[in-house]
């Protein structure tokens, strides 16, 4: 093995001083990273080559004061340079003019509008800014009222990319747009964790699903605000809000049109082939609408749908030059982040290069992570330390999701066991990479176990902290090295390239993060 990138998802690194780091200045919480017992990573740092990254905002790619997230950390981990995100292009263009400008959009309205139906504006109504943003529907809204079509809007709540109890504020701003432009009114209210699974529970989708379509829910409210904080008098945060038809909204039916404003894929492909009938697997019959649907971004590479922001694929990545230069890799992570270290890693592409081999070890079958902090960390580390020893294979890519899964849940004692769970595995994995005689590189692509909040105010969501960057020699020291200031997640991919003795191609604008200590 030549070299190991080791991914620990969710462990950021808190300042401990207690000045704001959010750009909201809300004071930061109980960090779990810091109150967990971490000897391997603490151990790493003081033997390696220790730094920090920034991983929010422009630095990756993002509108200004945006925290980072899954998705983008691989992009830009993978790319090696700052890759402009969707959700960047969307609201430039917001800012450069109407969203109905865009030809995607305008087709959708025109659909609706030479039909005689509606069109349906879908997806998660947050300012969270990992899958949507709320200003986008408002924007939806605008170019529907612009263009006379009628609009309906469907809003799943948020609750884990941001606080878990906000969801009526932002549906408040909806229902102050729908009112100011007299469409666009809130007809259904579900938590994301029904409409936005990615693991095919196909009955949570299904209750999304015959909300929009059947009309038919378990709960009514007479406003969207309403829906919200009846979930939240029933126990539910915004997460797992259950489906709530709002007033007298109209159904999803024949002729119309829906427009699903996520910009981020993974959470929106299942509802999406549950409207249309794509690749039906979820075994119990249903009567789609005939409808036009347009997708804010590619949701995927087989949907035949209408795309307001194709793709802008970066070419060059890591796993392609290591592939071109005849190289061996793996991709392992557990089920919840196995297509972070292979789809999102590869540029958005659903590729497998020459000598790449992928490995998914299914992620624990319960609710919510905080069940089980440890969730498949022992036999990931397993199935890696296995295939270090009998494929030896040039790079290797791993991800623990941990910190981030258990984080998202708000309980600060899990998170806590989360951490150190993965802390113990990393031990095993850095000692299987040293006896391969293999370079060894540790860091995150971005926080939230850092962050949990209080107990009264739960902390749910991504941080803006910084993120470790930890490099050891296969000496186990620092090799003679140092990590630069100021470095981001676009400069890993060159340092990696650089510890294969591999050249890095031009469209890699980062710049390597190891320099020689003075």
């Amino acid at each position: 093995m030549e070299t190991a990138l080791v991914i620990l998802d969710g462990w950021g690194l808190g300042g401990g001083d207690g000045e704001p780091v959010d750009p909201s200045g809300r004071p930061p919480g109980r960090d779990a990273v810091a109150a967990a017992d971490t000897p391997t990573f603490d151990d790493a740092t003081a033997r390696g080559a220790d730094g920090r990254l920034v991983v929010h905002g422009r630095r990756v790619g993002l509108p200004e004061g945006q925290m980072g997230n899954s998705e983008v950390g691989h992009l830009n981990i993978g790319a090696g340079r700052v890759v402009k995100q969707a959700y960047t292009r969307i609201t430039d263009a917001l800012a450069e003019g109407s969203l109905s400008d865009n030809d995607a959009i305008a087709d959708a309205l025109a659909h609706a509008e030479s039909t005689g139906g509606r069109v349906h504006f879908m997806g998660l109504v947050s300012d969270g800014g990992v899958h949507s943003d709320v200003e986008h529907l408002l924007a939806l809204i605008d170019a529907a009222a612009d263009a006379g079509v009628p609009a309906v809007s469907h809003a799943f709540t948020d609750g884990r990319d941001t606080a878990p109890e906000i969801a009526d504020e932002f549906l408040a701003d909806v229902t102050a747009k729908a009112d100011e432009r007299g469409t666009g009114h809130v007809a259904t209210v579900t938590g994301r964790y029904h409409a936005m699974d990615r693991d095919e529970n196909w009955e949570r989708t299904r209750k999304a699903y015959d909300a929009i379509v059947e009309r038919e829910a378990p709960h009514r409210a007479e406003t969207a605000v309403e829906a919200a904080t009846a979930g939240h008098e029933r126990g539910e945060t915004d997460e797992f809000v259950e489906p709530t038809l709002v007033d007298d909204g109209p159904a999803l039916a024949d002729g119309d049109a829906v427009v699903f404003f996520n910009f981020r894929a993974d959470r929106a492909r299942q509802l999406v082939r549950m409207l249309t009938g794509t690749r039906p697997e979820w075994g119990f019959e249903l009567d789609q609408p005939d409808l036009r649907l347009t997708t804010m971004t590619e949701y995927d590479e087989t949907f035949e749908f209408p795309v307001a922001f194709p793709p802008q694929i970066p070419e060059n990545t890591i796993g392609e030059v290591v592939a071109d230069a005849d190289g061996t890799q793996l991709r392992i992570a557990e089920s919840e982040k196995y297509p972070h270290v292979t789809y999102f890693l590869n540029g958005g592409r659903e590729v497998k290069f020459p000598g790449e081999l992928r490995e998914i070890v299914e992620s624990p079958d319960v609710s919510t992570y905080d069940q089980q902090p440890a969730m498949s960390a022992p036999e990931l580390t397993d199935e890696a330390i296995g295939i270090i020893e009998s494929a030896d294979p040039d790079l290797m890519v791993l991800n623990y999701a941990n910190p981030d899964m258990v984080g998202h849940t708000g309980d600060f004692d899990a998170a806590v066991a989360a951490v150190e769970a993965v802390d113990a595995q990393l031990d095993r994995l850095l000692d299987a990479v040293a006896d391969a005689g293999g370079h060894a590189v540790v860091t995150a692509d971005h926080g939230n176990a850092d962050d949990m909040g209080t107990p009264e105010d739960p902390h749910t969501a991504h941080t803006f902290n910084p993120v470790p960057f930890v490099y050891l020699s296969p000496d186990g020291d620092d090799g003679g090295r140092a990590v630069r200031e100021d470095g981001s997640l676009c400069d890993i991919a060159p340092t990696l390239l650089d510890l294969m003795d591999r050249d890095r191609p031009a469209e890699m604008t980062g710049e390597p993060l190891l320099t020689d200590k003075r």
